[in-house]
């Protein structure tokens, strides 16, 4: 079974583009359905969708979340999929199971205050305190993930063009504009800091840790909410914050959704919407402002 998960993996790289993130929880998600089958006398192949269905149901009473068991059925139907396909299963035992209903978490709310409290917490006189607000200027300015910050290279950053070039989920790539005060802490960054952090070692990374290696997302993580601590703010960070911040910001001023949708990298905009309920206000006003009967 191990080698049939493995080569519907490599179809869903191969096909699809997944990330290797998005790999790796699909083995995971896999390897223990197959480890609940083979305790039930079953077969990860011949699973039927009754016992499908058990398993979320046993998965529910364990106490695991909704949104975790989302995240599995979409990889099990993909499996199963590639199955039926592949010409290996006659049916799709998971074509007829329904999602399971998911609570709507609205993401944190940081006031552009905050935000500017935020950006000002480093120590300039630390390379790593510089590199650090590079970082957060550049996260604000253009919505990017964490995992696409932290991986960015040399050549996918244009201080000429103002751009920064970035491959998101499904291997998709967009270009996105920094704005000026983060090409100018950028610019600082490498200047002032960077050497001194890469230890004359050659890597084409753009924000090394202090180790001249890659950053982690965790470490990252770690170092804005020390920031957070420093500006003194009380609203608990998510590895998300600040691309939150970014978006609910430009809709407040005024940006077309679809536009937002485009910098975040979303592929729905359904996703985007979620961001416009900090924008009410701001959506009250142009109804106000431009409906005929407002």
């Amino acid at each position: 079974m191990n080698q049939l998960v493995e080569d519907f993996l490599d179809a869903m790289w191969l096909e699809r583009g997944l990330a290797e993130n998005t790999l790796q929880s699909y083995r995971h998600d896999l390897n223990h359905l197959e480890q609940w089958a083979d305790q039930n006398g079953a077969n990860l192949l011949l699973l039927s969708q009754g016992q499908l269905q058990d398993y979320l149901a046993a998965r529910k009473d364990a106490g695991f979340k909704a949104s975790s068991s989302a995240r599995l059925l979409s990889a099990v139907r993909r499996f199963y999929q590639y199955l039926h396909r592949e010409k290996m299963r006659d049916d799709d035992p998971s074509a007829l199971i329904m999602n399971p209903k998911l609570p709507k978490y609205l993401p944190a709310d940081l006031s552009e205050s905050e935000v500017d409290a935020l950006l000002m917490a480093p120590d300039l006189d630390d390379p790593i305190g510089l590199r650090d607000k590079a970082m957060l200027e550049l996260l604000y300015a253009t919505g990017l993930r964490v995992s696409e910050l932290v991986n960015l290279t040399t050549d996918s950053v244009s201080l000429r063009q103002g751009v920064v070039r970035v491959v998101g989920k499904g291997n998709k790539e967009r270009l996105v504009p920094m704005g000026e005060e983060a090409m100018y802490w950028i610019a600082r960054f490498f200047k002032e800091a960077r050497a001194i952090l890469l230890k004359e070692t050659s890597a084409d990374v753009v924000f090394p840790s202090s180790r001249a290696r890659v950053m982690t997302r965790q470490t990252f993580w770690h170092r804005i909410k020390h920031y957070a601590v420093v500006a003194n703010i009380s609203t608990q960070l998510s590895p998300h914050t600040l691309r939150h911040a970014f978006a609910t910001h430009l809709l407040n001023h005024g940006a077309d959704l679809r536009v937002v949708q485009l910098l975040l990298g979303h592929s729905d905009l359904s996703t985007t919407q979620i961001y416009t309920h900090v924008a009410g206000e701001r959506l009250k006003e142009l109804h106000e402002t431009h409906h005929p009967r407002a």
